[in-house]
């Protein structure tokens, strides 16, 4: 079984609903087990900033699907919650990423492991912070660090 974490997002109809939907989904899916998942959290928009703002999350979970078998199913579930893919970092009602599988190191045409801007964004750093509290990314830098020099570390509220 390999270890993965999943950055859940959404800013459209209720965001906050459909992450919760999103958690419910992951934990009843027979194709991974040991959901766990953090805080939610409040964030600003990256990219276009002409848009609500978002509700983020990160869980955690073990499976045996390989990467890119895993991103089918996501990307399954976000089409099953009303998800279209319009403009990149666009508005979306679900945006399910791999931020971490295992401690592999992945580059494929439709897959990029680790996530390649995690390291930068307070909105998938502060969710994964709550699972792993001392945790040290791949490259062996250490999540505290890395929120401290996050530029939206200060927009990211939580919210339950």
């Amino acid at each position: 079984m390999a270890k993965v974490f999943i950055s859940i997002g959404s800013n459209l109809s209720n965001p906050v609903d459909q992450v919760k939907l999103a958690l419910k989904k992951l934990g009843k899916n027979p194709l991974w087990k040991g959901v766990k998942s953090s805080s939610l959290y409040s964030t600003k928009p990256v990219g276009s900033e002409n848009q609500p703002d978002y509700c983020n999350a990160v869980a955690e979970l073990e499976t045996l699907l390989e990467p890119e078998a895993l991103l089918d199913e996501l990307q399954k579930m976000e089409y099953e919650q009303g998800r279209i893919r319009l403009t990149k970092w666009g508005p979306r009602t679900l945006d399910l990423d791999i931020l971490l599988y295992e401690d592999s190191i992945i580059e494929t045409k439709r897959l990029t492991i680790p996530h390649p801007r995690m390291f930068e964004r307070g909105f998938v750093l502060k969710p994964l912070q709550d699972l792993l509290p001392s945790f040290c990314l791949p490259g062996g830098e250490d999540i505290k660090k890395l929120l401290k020099e996050c530029a939206d570390n200060g927009s990211v509220k939580k919210i339950y």
